[in-house]
């Protein structure tokens, strides 16, 4: 399915839920945020949102620094 992430057009293939995406892009343990279509996911629900074709996802990862 074609996604776009960051801005970035994307032919994805074998994920169905926001999870499903973070685990390919190994991010599943990282603290982020997930945007899909201008609304921001709340993590307890990645699970259970289904991607169909089209969706819009930001993915903002937070990195420590000084």
């Amino acid at each position: 399915m074609q996604l776009t992430i960051n801005g970035e057009i994307r032919e994805i293939s074998e994920v169905s839920t926001i999870t499903d995406l973070l685990v390919l892009f190994k991010l599943e343990q990282k603290i982020l945020v997930v945007e899909l279509n201008r609304e921001i996911v709340e993590r307890t629900q990645y699970d259970a949102m289904a991607l169909k074709e089209g969706d819009r996802l930001e993915i903002v990862h937070f990195v420590g620094g000084g």
